[in-house]
């Protein structure tokens, strides 16, 4: 899980192209002649550190956002140079498109009070060479990357919503199939336990032999009708499909974004893995919205060594008191995971909290 969230410097390597027009932003000091040159190439190389920590790193992304801000305002005010804030401009501004607005609310302030103070810092020292037009491109960037992103974002969820209607969509045709192997399959033996209970009394050919038939008939009849009840019941659960349509209104509304991986496939899996599943979806993404001021939650669906079912939700909140006094939610989903044979596990680290269940392969007839 940690991994998967970090691989980012990997995945979106493409990121990282727009990063040699940094040596354009300090051409004139290079070759360096004077300290002064060495400082502001420190300060690129600090610059450049700053932006692949808030790309690939959770734990530190703030952090990184933070860092970078201030040293594009330091290269704007010391050293006349606002093309660099393009940068976090860019990065910034399409990373707070997945988080509450209000981020993006106080970075865009930050950096249009840097755009306007340089403007008049120019105005000031050349008032007769300032070029507007070289300022069109760092005025609409934050605002053009905030929007693209933000429908990015919007064409993503859709895509996953889509992706589970369609899978609620097949559910009720599955239902359909239950509700007529219940009025069918169930009805007919029903009959059959009956007609076998009669011809038990009424059957006078060779007796000594009919009972021990007709309690075979019986008992196989029963089984049956029990079976068909059994797999109405499991169709009629809620699956993955339709507790990710739930969990994703929930965490909509408590301005959390949520990213899935193996969702697709989760939905193929036995009902009666699915079944076990979704409650603890359903109790762990509860306790994010509540307690953990998380604003990511990465929920993964994976089949270890094809030998077991694993679902595992990371949030990147704050996972120290995962486990509170009077709580039963956490010891519910531990409780319930173990009683189906299966592995509960709940943890911080240096994302969030991480909580995992995994139910072996016996699972799927239990």
């Amino acid at each position: 899980m940690i991994k998967g969230l970090r691989s980012n410097l990997k995945n979106y390597w493409y990121s990282y192209i727009w990063l040699i027009f940094l040596i354009e932003d300090i051409s004139d000091k290079i070759p360096p002649k004077t300290s002064n040159d060495w400082f502001w190439i420190g300060m690129t190389i600090l610059f450049l550190i700053a932006y692949v920590v808030t790309s690939a790193s959770q734990k530190y992304q703030i952090a990184g956002m933070v860092a970078e801000t201030l040293i594009g305002m330091i290269f704007t005010f010391f050293d006349n140079n606002f093309w660099i804030m393009i940068f976090p401009g860019w990065q910034i501004s399409s990373i707070l498109a997945y988080a509450p607005k209000r981020y993006f609310r106080l970075f865009a302030t930050v950096y249009y009070a840097t755009f306007i103070g340089e403007m008049i810092n120019l105005k000031i020292l050349n008032p007769v060479n300032l070029d507007l037009w070289s300022f069109i491109l760092p005025a609409v960037s934050p605002i053009f990357a905030y929007s693209l992103s933000r429908s990015m974002k919007h064409m993503q969820d859709l895509a996953h919503t889509n992706q589970r209607l369609q899978s609620v969509i097949k559910r009720g045709e599955r239902e359909r199939i239950a509700r007529d192997l219940h009025d069918t399959l169930g009805q007919s033996f029903s009959m059959i336990t009956v007609k076998s209970q009669l011809a038990k009394k009424l059957l006078e050919k060779q007796p000594e032999k009919v009972p021990a038939e007709l309690d075979d008939i019986i008992d196989t009849s029963r089984q049956n009708l029990q079976l068909v009840r059994n797999i109405v019941n499991n169709l009629r659960q809620e699956m993955i499909d339709e507790s990710m349509i739930k969990q994703q209104k929930n965490l909509q509304e408590a301005q959390i974004n949520l990213q899935t991986e193996g969702e697709q496939d989760a939905n193929k899996w036995p009902t009666a893995i699915q079944i076990k599943v979704t409650p603890i979806l359903q109790e762990a993404v509860t306790n994010v919205i509540r307690h953990s001021r998380a604003t990511l939650v990465l929920i993964s669906f994976s089949r270890p060594d094809n030998d077991s079912y694993q679902v595992t939700i990371q949030d990147n909140g704050h996972g120290i008191n995962y486990s509170r006094e009077g709580s039963h939610g956490v010891s519910g989903m531990q409780e319930r995971v173990q009683a189906d044979g299966g592995q509960f596990n709940i943890q911080s680290n240096k994302i969030g909290t991480l909580v995992s269940a995994q139910w072996s392969k016996e699972a799927e007839i239990k």
